[in-house]
């Protein structure tokens, strides 16, 4: 089933007019930015085959993401940076990052649609959680594709070329894990993560958060 705007006309009835589709991607990352897009549209239909980021190979997702700039209403994006990561723990830098997006809109939303079961963005904000909403809702689902093709370019920026950010975005791969290994981490690493635990040569580079920063994020999930 392709994404709809069920929820968007849901939250239309309950009294929300203008409704902000959101979602992150980089969380898992082991360098670079985590990335945020929030998406609104006026219920036009959608660009032809939208669906979650994921779905979509590089080249369609590229495209489609050309689509939605030229259909949305307004889009805003927002990162929060590997330092940011590393000091003030993900869910803090995800509330950032949501907001800078957020701030990016030409009118400021009645509600946010949040992909997932986690509300790391909170007050001021009226924020509705939905599972899967990647899939199931038209304007979070733009929004998953602005954030993943946006973010990609700018790792694929970054180098040195060794540690495969092109292909990787940061991500864990055997590319990535064999630079890492040989060369230690770049200046774009989260060196807070606990994957430099199993790297002895560069233990000592890892960053230990004040636990009064807040939760953080020290594992992957």
């Amino acid at each position: 089933m392709p994404p709809s705007y069920a929820l968007e006309r849901l939250l239309n009835d309950g009294g929300s007019k203008l409704v902000a589709g959101v979602d992150e991607v980089g969380r898992g990352a082991w360098a670079g930015p985590v990335a945020v897009c929030a998406v609104v549209t006026d219920l036009s239909e959608p660009p032809a085959g939208l669906t979650d980021s994921k779905l979509l190979t590089p080249a369609r997702r590229a495209a489609m993401a050309e689509e939605i700039t030229a259909w949305a209403a307004g889009i805003g994006y927002g990162e929060a940076s590997h330092r940011e990561i590393d000091e003030l723990g993900m869910t803090e830098a995800l509330r950032r990052a949501a907001g800078r997006a957020l701030a990016e809109l030409p009118v400021r939303p009645d509600v946010v649609v949040l992909d997932g079961r986690h509300d790391y963005l909170g007050a001021p904000w009226a924020v509705r959680c939905e599972v899967k909403a990647d899939l199931s809702c038209v304007s979070v689902a733009a929004a998953s594709v602005i954030a993943k093709v946006r973010r990609d370019a700018h790792m694929a920026s970054l180098g040195p070329d060794a540690y495969g950010f092109a292909a990787n975005a940061g991500y864990p791969s055997p590319v990535h894990q064999a630079a890492l290994a040989e060369l230690g981490p770049t200046e774009h690493h989260r060196l807070s993560w606990s994957y430099l635990d199993d790297l002895p040569r560069w233990r000592h580079l890892k960053r230990h958060r004040n636990p009064l920063a807040g939760e953080g994020q020290l594992d992957l999930f």
